[in-house]
């Protein structure tokens, strides 16, 4: 009994052990990300105008349908088994190579359709261009699912970065010479052709066609939840774009969709880094207790991270606004704020999806997002139709709202939560964006934030008067996450050290 148990602790070790330095490569590919998508945002929005972005939307929300009506979620289903899954990989290949076959043929005949939709009939050749990208992705290597599952994030971060510097370097010479829409889409197109290159350079299995349809049932029995899942996360993430497209047209859209962009920098960092938690908490799905605390130490980094981002974003979105994408760009700042009070409440709750997966229980996701999105279908035309761009944004803060209790009683029922736990995790970081949110509204009334020296040495007191309130909660308080964060690396600096 006595080594029984001793395996079972080296081994949560482990678990915890590679979870944590899988963390460290997704932050660190997450924060690379952030820097190149704000570059090429920024550079991009003085080259090309809302409407131009607004084409591509409509173009990435055309194929984004397609693409979400026909998920197969067989990723998923591998990473979440626990048995050796080699002999799936084929089929699973398969299956998504003729899921992009037929999606690519589709979105060829449905392109000017969707642009009559939209009022659009621009959008019918990008939509046409741009769905080369589904054959790209469907052809990929599904070796490196291998990475996930395993927790071998720093090859992640290879695959992943590798299509996004392909993005930011076609994209931005493009602009320069073709000032169109065509420069989006040759970057997008780039990125996913660089990504299907470099998944066969960095994992050795070689897929082949095959079929067996035991396998497939086997698959398809988890995936199908993971469907009607992404099915209501795409009506509650891009319904929005979509109602807005066709009812307020593509400059409107752009407008929204460069607010959202922004909006969702806290919250980038959720999928990111569920990728980490999704196999960890499968491993550990067998032991509440130490399920619970894991689940809880996410939530915690997640808001020490995400709450503060936000508050900064608040306070100085208009000065970012005009100094770094333009005057033109300025009717989309309180659309802007009300997605950034959304955030702050979506990202902590959004944890909870890798949660509900890894325990085998992906219908509680779906539960949750179905939410969400009744809600948002049942205030959204009143709202845009009184507000505009803000009208929507402040119906997907309803909706977030509206699926907060879902969140609070499944993670109760499955790892014994109870809502003070969270406030344990929420309360400091929101007191320190708080107090920081006070030094910049103050600090406003001495320098011209509008000027990019004012707005830097804004950036620069927000982020020391945000860690002075924390470390000064920490010693009045009981708030480990900032132990814990430290702990992290000093583990992380001892196995380079070792190694």
């Amino acid at each position: 009994m006595f080594q029984k148990d001793k395996g079972l602790e080296i081994s949560d070790r482990s678990i915890y052990g590679r979870a944590s330095k899988g963390a460290f490569w997704v932050f660190l590919l997450r924060v690379i990300q952030l820097l190149l998508q704000t570059i090429k945002l920024m550079i991009l929005a003085h080259l090309l105008d809302p409407y131009n972005f607004g084409l591509m939307g409509v173009a990435l929300l055309t194929m984004a349908v397609l693409e979400t009506f026909s998920t197969t979620g067989f990723e998923a289903a591998l990473i979440q088994k626990k048995e050796d899954i080699r002999s799936y990989l084929d089929i699973a290949w398969t299956a998504l190579v003729l899921r992009g076959s037929i999606l690519f043929a589709l979105l060829y005949l449905v392109s000017p359709y969707a642009a009559m939709f939209f009022n659009e009939p621009k959008a019918a050749p990008i939509i046409q261009v741009v769905g080369i990208s589904v054959i790209f992705k469907a052809l990929a290597n599904i070796g490196v699912v291998y990475f996930q599952k395993e927790m071998e994030f720093h090859k992640t971060f290879v695959y992943t970065l590798s299509g996004s510097l392909a993005d930011i370097s076609v994209a931005i010479p493009a602009a320069l010479l073709l000032k169109s829409v065509w420069a989006l889409v040759l970057g997008s197109l780039a990125s996913a052709l660089v990504r299907l290159v470099v998944s066969y350079i960095i994992h050795p299995y070689r897929p082949h066609l095959s079929f067996n349809k035991q396998q497939f049932k086997e698959l398809f029995a988890f995936g199908k939840w993971l469907l009607g899942s992404t099915v209501v996360v795409f009506l509650a993430r891009q319904g929005d774009d979509a109602f807005l497209g066709k009812v307020l047209g593509a400059s409107a859209l752009g407008l929204y969709q460069m607010a959202y962009r922004f909006a969702d920098l806290p919250g980038s960092e959720v999928g990111v880094l569920s990728r980490v938690a999704f196999p960890a908490y499968s491993k550990l799905q067998g032991n509440i207790a130490k399920l619970r605390k894991a689940y809880l130490k996410m939530v915690g980094c997640l808001s020490l991270l995400s709450i503060p981002l936000a508050g900064g974003i608040f306070a100085l979105c208009p000065e970012f606004t005009q100094i770094f994408l333009g005057n033109k760009w300025m009717p989309m700042v309180p659309a802007l704020r009300i997605l950034i009070m959304s955030e702050m409440i979506k990202v902590p709750m959004d944890t909870c999806g890798a949660l509900f997966n890894g325990v085998g229980r992906p219908d509680m996701s779906f539960r949750l997002v179905f939410v969400r999105v009744i809600t948002l279908a049942v205030i959204i035309y009143p709202l845009t139709m009184r507000w505009e761009i803000s009208g929507t944004a402040l119906a997907v803060l309803l909706a977030i709202c509206a699926s907060v209790p879902i969140w609070l009683l499944g993670t109760a029922k499955l790892i014994k939560i109870d809502p003070a736990d969270y406030l344990r995790m929420f309360w400091p970081p929101l007191v320190g964006t708080a107090g920081m949110c006070l030094v910049l509204f103050g600090l406003g009334k001495f320098i011209d934030q509008f000027q990019l020296a004012g707005f830097l040495c804004s950036v620069l007191a927000a982020a020391v008067s945000f860690l002075c309130f924390m470390f000064l909660i920490q010693e009045l308080a009981d708030y480990s996450v900032l132990r814990e964060i430290k702990s992290l690396f000093d583990s992380l600096r001892l196995r380079g050290d070792s190694s």
